[in-house]
């Protein structure tokens, strides 16, 4: 009986080549295929390719505000709202924190119990041990004994509307140092526009901007990123806004970067109450844009 191994197509090979070619050092093939970025049979399709590749983009980014913390992040706490199966924070691990010993953690917060329930049987069969998933809202888990007093780095990616600024709040309270945004479905600063729509139409011409329905959702969603990256600046980080991805893939596409200095702008919290002012949205910021 012929025991040996076929040899390899050379479609096979091809295949093998270009997973080599994209895949990170040391990265666990094991775990892309868990995350469906990978099939069963270790090969990428072309939407895979463009996942992995997305997901790369933004790592590219966190890794670099890893290595800025002391020890180059080997003992960093991460904190990743609206986890949804955790892609990210496996990847984070995978990538950043398991090869380094040390006291890194990575948590994945979550709503949806049977979400949390398969990432930590997940992080159990690959060994991932300091990955912890907690089955609680952005705004619960800052009051949560389960979280450390100090978190170093806050994600939040496609939080819809509120829970950005919910994931703002946490990492203000935990005095992160790095926070990295992509804000979704920013409703709330659109709805108070509606509300006071017929008042700024008889006080100002920019009232133009948002009288017709799709341009007040527009305006909202622009708006509510202006003045998140004010507060930000606000309470002590510099910000930086880009690109997650190009447009073509989405279009909720804003990264916000912010880096903790220490240093609160005044200006930007002068502009910020300007802001909430001029568009009629004073009272949030009694709420959600809270100076002290």
């Amino acid at each position: 009986m012929n025991t040996k191994t076929a040899p390899k197509t050379n479609k096979s090979a091809k295949a093998d080549a270009e997973l080599a070619e994209v895949l990170r050092p040391g990265q666990s093939v094991e775990l892309l295929k868990e995350l469906h970025i990978l099939t069963r049979e270790g090969r990428l399709n072309q939407d895979s390719r463009r996942k992995l590749k997305q997901v790369y983009h933004l790592f590219q980014f966190i890794e670099q505000l890893l290595r800025e913390l002391p020890e180059e992040g080997a003992g960093a706490t991460l904190a990743d709202h609206g986890a949804g199966k955790s892609y990210l924070g496996f990847i984070i691990y995978d990538l950043f924190f398991r090869a380094r010993p040390g006291g890194g953690h990575v948590y994945g917060i979550e709503t949806r119990g049977e979400l949390v329930e398969r990432s930590r049987e997940l992080a159990k069969r690959l060994g991932f041990e300091r990955m912890s998933f907690l089955n609680l809202t952005v705004a619960e888990s800052a009051q949560s004994g389960e979280l450390p007093a100090q978190i170093d780095v806050v994600t939040a990616l496609h939080a819809c509307d509120t829970a950005t600024d919910d994931a703002i709040a946490f990492g203000l309270a935990k005095k992160a140092r790095c926070m990295v945004l992509v804000p979704c479905c920013q409703a709330e600063v659109a709805a108070c526009l509606r509300e006071t729509k017929a008042l700024a139409l008889s006080r100002t011409p920019l009232a133009e901007l948002w009288r017709h329905p799709l341009h007040t959702r527009e305006i909202g969603s622009q708006l509510t990123n202006v003045l998140r990256c004010l507060y930000l600046e606000a309470n002590g980080y510099s910000v930086t806004v880009t690109e997650l991805v190009g447009w073509e893939h989405s279009m909720k596409n804003e990264l916000i970067l912010a880096r903790y200095t220490g240093q609160k702008k005044a200006s930007a919290a002068a502009r910020l109450r300007e802001l909430l002012a001029q568009f009629g949205l004073d009272k949030l910021g009694d709420t959600r844009f809270r100076l002290t």
